[in-house]
């Protein structure tokens, strides 16, 4: 395992590939980088580094909650910083769902840090930021609300946490629970605020303001809707929207969850058409 210590946490990492353009590619939710593995080494292939990282509170790194931004924020403020440490001053970022997020904050964050954007499964609407409210910030609430840390180490995300890395017990039980529940609380409303954006964590004048060339591929569920997908590509500047990937169904008729097989067997034209955009629009270090 490696890892880096970023903004004081223990971050586990991987770089595929060994000259060449970097790039960072993030999961959606709070899943393990280890998914996005063959899809890198595939983009790798073509003469790119690919940096992967299991983000705080995520796979094998150390769990920690910072209030002071969104969490989506914090993830991108820890991304540029690995990216530092390890001499990647420009990053094409990219990401699916969740990564998709990280990516969209880290561009209006970092700006002079960017080089591209690669995103795919974008999220958007009502019913995206309900669900996903109560499935990242709601259930960890309550849990807290009634059983303190000792809840939070039990629960199913936090106990493969600490079986990953045992010391995540030690942290999570220093917490105080009225600060942890503070966290969640400013995070799960920052969430909600997003509902009325064209994309969850961006507003129109923050992705009007992207001026890297963005290259989008729309999902096809209630959570990662095309229309979103239609919306933020309508508004970034240079940017190029792929909508047939995976299967095409009309806006009133979309899967009520991801096919996980689905974008797995559409890997290798996920790689194509991002190895593909970057050679178009000379994306180097």
């Amino acid at each position: 395992m490696t890892e880096a210590v970023v903004h004081n946490i223990r971050i586990n990492y991987e770089v595929i590939g060994s000259s060449g353009p970097w790039i960072a590619l993030t999961p959606g939710s709070r899943r393990a980088y280890g998914e996005l593995v063959n899809l890198s080494r595939e983009i790798a292939a073509s003469g790119c580094r690919v940096l992967l990282h299991d983000r705080r509170n995520c796979g094998a790194s150390e769990v920690a909650f910072d209030g002071s931004a969104s969490e989506h924020e914090v993830w991108a403020d820890d991304l540029y910083e690995l990216g530092r440490q390890l001499g990647a001053h420009r990053l094409v970022v990219g990401g699916s769902s969740a990564g998709a997020r990280l990516a969209i904050l880290y561009a209006i964050r970092h700006p002079n840090a960017l080089g591209g954007l690669l995103l795919w499964r974008l999220t958007g609407g009502q019913e995206a930021v309900d669900r996903l409210s109560e499935n990242y910030y709601g259930q960890y609430i309550e849990l807290a609300s009634k059983g303190g840390m000792q809840a939070i180490c039990e629960s199913e995300h936090f106990k493969e946490r600490i079986a990953t890395r045992p010391s995540n017990r030690e942290r999570l039980m220093a917490i105080d629970a009225e600060q942890f529940l503070k966290v969640m609380n400013f995070w799960r409303d920052r969430f909600l605020e997003s509902a009325s954006l064209p994309v969850v964590g961006a507003t129109e004048a923050d992705l009007r303001a992207i001026t890297v060339p963005a290259c989008l591929i729309a999902g096809n569920d209630v959570i990662h809707t095309p229309v979103t997908a239609r919306k933020v590509a309508g508004l970034i500047p240079r940017s190029e929207l792929h909508d047939d990937v995976v299967r095409k169904v009309a806006d009133d008729r979309l899967l009520l969850d991801w096919d996980v097989k689905e974008w797995r067997d559409a890997e290798p034209r996920l790689a194509k058409i991002f190895t593909t955009f970057l050679r178009r629009n000379t994306i180097g270090e």
